[in-house]
């Protein structure tokens, strides 16, 4: 399926501005309840401060509402060094909160109460000014359960410029999606990042899951009905897989301890994204990626402060 833009190379425009790339997280932005306290979460939260660590202009696009908890949330971001010029204050619902359980193996299960202050996204002029100029925009179908953030988001999304990346990292939860959201979604990224049950879920819902076909061969169907420049698939334990123009980069999971995996798909997402903006090899993105969600897992928390082997991009070779 075309584009209604085709997506240019970033070397084919004017060079980066100093300072790196400008990097937006766009969506919900929560605190994760975990039976020890709370920590700073939502996925598009987390990719901007993984991004942030790894190099970029970070922002994040979302909203909190006007209480303490939200607060917290603008003093953590900005102690990041992410900017917060695109979060709104919604006066009249609380910041957005998830209960967080943990399985003997560290895997997560979420309780993502409604009703809170991200579903209001509406658009501004700080929205507006942030899509103009970003480099690299990540989001998914969470904060699209609400048709006011769903709106915002893909007026965002359709005011970037051709050489902005729009990484979908797609975060299936419950029930908050449907066929028409993936779809959309799919239609409006030039990236793919999912993991192999999402993968499943997906081709089904967009009429790809034809009995008999392999992941690679799935993943390779998305990339050409949808126009993506990469698709990412995290398969935990057994590694993950890019594809991205016909080539397929395929790693095994490093041995690492896990603490719990909050955030790694977060961290890997960002440092994919970062790689594709700089049009890095896919070997040398993939280590990277890898590597950086590898070290998240051995953490407690969504966003732990990365090792200074990590941030740079040419410390990891393939």
């Amino acid at each position: 399926m075309a584009k209604d833009r085709a997506r240019t190379k970033p070397e084919a425009g004017p060079p980066a501005p100093s300072g790196g790339p400008v990097v937006v997280g766009l969506g919900e932005v929560l605190w994760d309840l975990f039976p020890a306290g709370k920590v700073l979460g939502g996925a598009p939260a987390n990719f901007a401060c993984h991004a942030q660590a790894l190099g970029a202009r970070a922002h994040v696009a979302s909203a909190v509402g006007d209480d303490a908890l939200g607060r917290e949330i603008r003093e953590r971001l900005s102690g990041r060094g992410v900017g917060t010029q695109a979060l709104a204050t919604v006066p009249d619902a609380p910041t957005g909160t998830v209960t967080v359980a943990l399985d003997d193996a560290g895997q997560p299960s979420y309780t993502i109460h409604r009703g809170v202050a991200w579903e209001r996204l509406s658009w501004t002029e700080a929205l507006a000014a942030l899509a103009s100029r970003a480099d690299a925009v990540a989001f998914g179908t969470l904060a699209q359960r609400a048709p006011e953030s769903r709106q915002t988001i893909r007026r965002f999304l359709a005011a970037t410029p051709q050489t902005c990346l729009r990484l979908c990292d797609i975060n299936l939860r419950g029930q908050d999606y449907d066929a028409e959201c993936v779809a959309a979604s799919l239609d409006l990224a030039d990236a793919l990042k999912l993991n192999d049950a999402e993968l499943d879920e997906v081709c089904g819902l967009v009429g790809l899951g034809g009995a008999g076909t392999s992941p690679v061969e799935r993943v390779a169907a998305l990339a050409d009905r949808y126009a993506l420049v990469c698709v990412a698939v995290t398969r935990g334990a057994q590694g993950s897989v890019l594809y991205a123009k016909g080539q397929t980069s395929d790693r095994p999971t490093e041995p690492v301890r896990v603490v719990d995996t909050v955030g790694a798909g977060d961290a890997f997402a960002a440092a994919l994204a970062l790689g594709l903006v700089r049009d890095l090899p896919l070997e040398r993105v993939h280590a990277h990626a890898a590597a950086v969600a590898a070290y998240v897992c051995t953490q407690p928390g969504a966003t732990p402060a990365l090792p200074t082997h990590l941030v740079s991009f040419d410390s990891r070779e393939p």
